[in-house]
């Protein structure tokens, strides 16, 4: 049995195996991830060809990605393993000296140590691969919007103050941006108080109409009133009005880039076997079952529901000492900040349609921890936890009967 440790960093990787007892069979040196380089290893283990082998690196982001998939595609069982579990191996002495030579060897003696631990990092489909790649982009597009929206914001705060929050944020399902749209029109407080309110309610409810938005005279009357009472600290000249269509634009590139993603996403989802028994469950929609969906992937790959719960990092770990027992734990926050993310709009939806979500069983059960005077936010957590555990069950069993 030969265990190979490969320190991972950006470009190259750091690589040396051992044997039983810590004999070096290799010796800790830098392959560039490139094949000509990693060619050269895979001659190197060829010596080896009737030893079992296994490949050990920790997951580091997108880095480990090029070489785990080249050893796969050899033929090797790579075993990619938590970071988190890595440091607290590694720290097991009093000076703990950390260099790349040294990692690689801790990484391969991991790999001793933990020879017979079983391997769950299971084959994705190309369509769950797919699907779970742009769910990560559709999270970075998210913080893009977040940024290039408090942007604009800051223009608003000069030339429309207060007009900000009156407006609808981004409609995910179909792309449209009312705030955007609106600003593209009148992008100065001067613009739209220069009409009496009667004449801007009329072309206000006129270009509602224009662009497909609901017809809304109290809206009207509102940006009216907040226009003429705003107090602006830049000018409607050409340079305001070129600044804040750039900051429009901007944003709106990135509204079209989330809702084709979530299109294309919503795409591959329907091609999943659970697509039709997540979607049933309640608080799940358009938006978050794709989303779910792809940052679970097979939930089989977790051996319960409660390893689930704890990728998402809602869990909170028992903690026992002797005649104590911790009762006042939290949840623990190490895991998918993607996952927390997608529970706080799932119950919160699930929160504004709790009259006709009667009888669900989380529904249910956030209603209940609320009547126990429960924080909203615990509430909403606790009942996050069930549905993780209702998912798990339910999308298992789809599974496993499809494979039976």
């Amino acid at each position: 049995m030969i265990s190979v440790g490969i320190d991972v960093s950006k470009g190259k990787s750091t690589i040396s195996a051992l044997k039983p007892y810590g004999e070096v069979v290799l010796s800790p040196k830098d392959y560039k991830h490139c094949i000509s380089d990693l060619n050269l290893f895979i001659k190197k283990l060829g010596q080896f060809k009737k030893e079992e082998i296994h490949i050990i690196m920790e997951a580091t982001g997108n880095y480990h990605l090029p070489i785990s998939n080249y050893f796969k595609d050899k033929g090797y069982e790579v075993i990619i393993v938590n970071p988190l579990e890595m440091k607290r191996y590694r720290y097991q002495g009093i000076r703990n000296p950390k260099t790349d030579r040294i990692d690689s060897l801790i990484i391969a003696q991991y790999g001793i140590d933990y020879w017979y631990k079983k391997n769950e990092n299971l084959i994705m489909s190309d369509e769950r691969e797919e699907l779970r790649f742009l769910g990560k982009q559709y999270v970075q597009f998210m913080k893009t919007r977040s940024n290039r929206s408090i942007a604009l914001c800051n223009l608003l705060d000069q030339t429309m103050p207060g007009i900000y929050d009156l407006l609808d944020d981004f409609n995910r399902n179909n792309g449209k941006d009312k705030l955007c749209d609106f600003v593209e029109e009148y992008w100065h407080r001067d613009l739209i108080i220069k009409y009496s309110e009667n004449k801007f309610i009329e072309r206000y409810n006129k270009w509602l109409k224009k662009k497909g938005y609901r017809l809304n005279g109290n809206e009207a009357h509102q940006l009216y009133i907040i226009s003429k009472d705003a107090i602006p600290t830049l000018k409607a000249d050409e340079s305001t009005h070129m600044v804040v269509l750039s900051a429009v634009s901007l944003l709106k590139e990135t509204n079209t880039s989330l809702f084709t993603i979530l299109a294309k996403m919503r795409q591959l989802a329907k091609q999943m076997p659970e697509y039709e028994t997540v979607m049933a469950m309640k608080g799940v929609g358009d938006s978050i079952g794709p989303r779910l969906i792809a940052e679970i992937g097979d939930p089989r790959r977790f051996h319960s529901a409660k390893a689930l719960i704890a990728y998402s990092g809602i869990d909170a770990p028992p903690y026992q000492s002797g005649q104590f027992t911790g009762t006042d734990r939290h949840m623990s926050k190490r895991g998918s900040k993607i996952m927390r993310k997608l529970g706080y709009e799932l119950i919160d939806s699930i929160n504004k349609h709790q009259v006709s979500y009667q009888g669900d069983p989380v529904t249910n059960y956030f209603l209940k921890k609320r009547q126990e005077g429960k924080h909203y936010r615990v509430a909403m957590f606790a009942a996050y936890n069930k549905f993780l555990r209702i998912y798990h069950s339910r999308v298992s069993e789809v599974l496993n009967t499809l494979e039976a």
